[in-house]
């Protein structure tokens, strides 16, 4: 076989006969694959809401704003707008 022959035939053959091409087309391939699986597990496995009818003290239970009362005094502090003069 001559080099013009290879050359020849490559320029013949369609796009989806060459190896590297599928290679190439792989990756993203797998990308949307592992997007939807992703997808599968959190929406299969989300976690479960808890809501708390009555407060913790109220219900006689250990007060649990306790160790909290820094971090809500934070979140309560960001969420005001600065006082005005």
């Amino acid at each position: 076989m001559r080099p013009d022959d290879t050359t020849e035939l490559s320029s013949a053959l369609p796009w989806w006969r060459f190896p590297i091409v599928w290679f190439a087309l792989a990756g993203p391939a797998l990308v949307v694959v592992a997007c939807f699986a992703t997808m599968a597990v959190a929406y299969r496995h989300a976690d479960v809401v808890l809501v708390e009818a009555t407060p913790p003290a109220a219900a006689g239970g250990a007060d649990r704003a306790g160790p909290t009362a820094p971090a809500l005094q934070a979140r309560n502090h960001a969420a005001t707008p600065p006082a005005r003069p």
